[in-house]
């Protein structure tokens, strides 16, 4: 992306553990180091990210995070010579930095109680107004809900500068927008009320803002609000609700991009302002899009693409010609011609029709025992798109099956799809697994003897649950960073805004569906239970450790087979971003290894 004179991307060599960032001055300009996370720690734990860029594109603020912890502290630094500032802003989470005047919006909790960084409960979190060369404790409090402390709050600058626009969600679904005029001051307006919906501000001409929104449209369309007469009756519309999820609406060289989503794969056009002269990008094929979009004033734009056997390529889009030219492609050893991937549909349970993408070599045999691996997640209106994997060649190259549904509780077919999975609606997930697992093994890809199922975070809880309710149908397991006690998830960190998607046993209406799938609560003694690797970390403030801490001990006291129950604990990591390479290529090295040998399969190796 451009900032001013700058191009900005980042880069690993593959061995390095975090990636550099890189910038350079115009696109033929030398590249040249920016940040270099690798230096700010000998075990390569320190993360950093880019937050937000000053109005005259002169400072730019970044997070650092340390051992995998959500905790971040802003930093600030000069572009041109590189000068980190003495400003340190910390106790951040879930914050971008919205620029304004000479200091920039953020989000931060209080400090929390010493010994419960890592598991206290959140609580209040606050957008501030920091002024560059002060004290955090200087900073001016701009909103705050001292009625609901569990609720977040986060938001950024219009382009423009004029409108501070400000979310307010009480968890991960549904938020109310707000907005303050900078320009003239004032308390915040409250434009969209109630957390029911979602309406994301995209951008502004004046007065009337484009909004993208799943009001009245589970699919999402696109709307232009007039925030002097913003009543529904008044809105116009600018793309309208289709059969497609409308994931996204970016702008850049003056037009609007819009991100479809057909079928869990992307699809690009881009449109005028109005929403006329539609016309599709020509993306290199099936697969994931991302990142199109910009400045108003800018002639070039950005995206990525990538698919199962298409490694991660960066595109340079030409807004005068509408063209696209490969501008970096990922070099390693892997011919996309050897594999074939495919979109399959299958019936759930209860005759719901759920897609699934497939890949494994050409020709290779339907005979029921190849060593396949089924990974999943299922909740949080999150999508699940084709991505390339280089940790996945290896199994691949072993005659091995890679199989991702797009299971009910995703984003993948809107809001009504995502709200199939949720509260009361949760065992349609896992239903939707254990169906994608029968028909993987019914067509002969694989059998219950070389099937693991894996899954992380929302998607560990997929896996636990699965694993208890039919632990004879799978040979290996990979729950990962799981939520495992859903009786006591929204007592720890963060864990009250997934209230929302799950129900809490608090109230006695959501008790009985949380127990009945549980994983912690629905291990059985005496039950011969797959080969099962947990895998979790120390630094985990997002899920607990906790969490799979008690599963393992309920599990391997319970199993009654002679297949191993190991849990693996990362030291110095968290829930996973910011991981350090090495410590990602010793977990998939283990869990490989751990799937390979539980599943009987030979494996070939690369010498050298």
């Amino acid at each position: 992306f451009r900032a001013g004179d700058y191009y900005f991307f980042s880069k690993n060599d593959g061995l390095q553990n975090q990636s550099v960032i890189y910038f350079q001055k115009g696109l033929d300009g030398e590249p040249e180091v920016f940040i270099d996370p690798n230096t700010w720690s000998e075990e390569g734990t320190t993360s950093i990210n880019l937050v937000g860029f000053s109005q005259d594109d002169r400072y730019v603020a970044f997070s650092v995070s340390e051992g995998g912890s959500d905790w971040s502290e802003i930093r600030v630094m000069e572009v041109a010579t590189r000068t980190e500032l003495s400003d340190r802003l910390e106790w951040v989470k879930f914050s971008g930095a919205g620029w304004h005047e000479d200091g920039f919006f953020y989000s931060r909790y209080p400090a929390p109680e010493a010994g419960m960084e890592l598991s206290g409960n959140n609580q209040y979190h606050s957008i501030y107004y920091h002024k560059l060369g002060t004290d955090q404790a200087e900073d001016e409090l701009i909103y705050r809900d001292n009625e609901n402390p569990a609720m977040y709050h986060f938001g950024g600058v219009s382009e423009d500068g004029r409108y501070f626009v400000m979310y307010a969600a009480p968890g991960t679904d549904g938020f109310a927008t707000y907005y303050k005029d900078l320009q003239t001051g004032g308390n915040f307006v409250e434009l969209f009320p109630g957390y029911a919906n979602k309406s994301n501000f995209v951008h502004n001409i004046g007065e009337k803002f484009l909004i993208h929104t799943d009001i009245d449209a589970p699919m999402y369309r696109l709307v232009e609000v007039d925030i002097k007469n913003p009543a529904k009756e008044n809105w116009k519309e600018i793309i309208p609700e289709s059969d497609n999820l409308l994931q996204g609406v970016n702008t850049g060289g003056g037009y609007l991009f819009a991100n479809y989503l057909a079928n869990a794969t992307d699809r690009y056009y881009r449109l005028n302002y109005d929403g006329t002269g539609q016309t599709e990008i020509q993306l290199p094929g099936t697969g994931s899009a991302g990142g199109l979009g910009g400045e108003e004033e800018d002639e070039t734009l950005f995206y990525s693409f990538t698919s199962f056997i298409y490694p991660p390529t960066i595109f340079k889009y030409d807004v005068a010609t509408g063209t696209s030219t490969p501008f970096f492609e990922t070099k390693l050893q892997f011919n996309p011609d050897d594999y074939v991937e495919k979109q399959v549909f299958y019936t759930s349970k209860d005759g719901t029709k759920v897609s699934m993408f497939i890949v494994h070599k050409k020709d290779l045999p339907m005979n029921g025992q190849n060593p396949t691996y089924l990974y999943g997640y299922g909740g949080f209106n999150i999508s699940l798109t084709p991505g390339f994997s280089a940790s996945r060649i290896v199994l691949l190259e072993n005659g091995g099956v890679f199989a991702m549904p797009n299971l009910r509780g995703g984003g993948e077919y809107g809001e009504e799809w995502h709200q199939a999975g949720m509260l009361n609606n949760k065992q349609n997930v896992f239903d939707d697994f254990i169906a994608a697992a029968e028909y993987l093994i019914a067509e002969g890809y694989t059998s219950s003897d070389k099937l693991a199922i894996a899954g992380g975070s929302n998607g560990g809880l997929l896996v636990g649950a699965c694993m208890t309710q039919r632990p004879d149908l799978f040979a290996v397991a990979f729950p990962a960073v799981g939520v495992m006690d859903m009786l006591r998830y929204h007592r720890f960190t963060v864990g009250k805004g997934w209230i929302p998607e799950y129900g809490s046993a608090d109230n006695a209406e959501d008790f009985p569906n949380l127990l009945s799938y549980s994983p912690l609560h629905n291990i059985q003694d005496g039950t011969a239970y797959p080969a099962t690797m947990i895998t979790t970390a120390d630094h985990d403030d997002r899920v607990v450790p906790a969490h799979s801490f008690k599963f393992a001990a309920r599990l391997q006291a319970a199993h009654s087979g002679d297949a191993p129950v190991l849990i693996r604990i990362a030291t110095d990591a968290g829930h996973g971003a910011g991981k350090p390479i090495s410590k990602t290529i010793e977990e998939e090295a283990d869990r490989w290894s751990f799937l390979f040998y539980n599943t009987d399969t030979p494996v070939s190796y690369i010498e050298g």
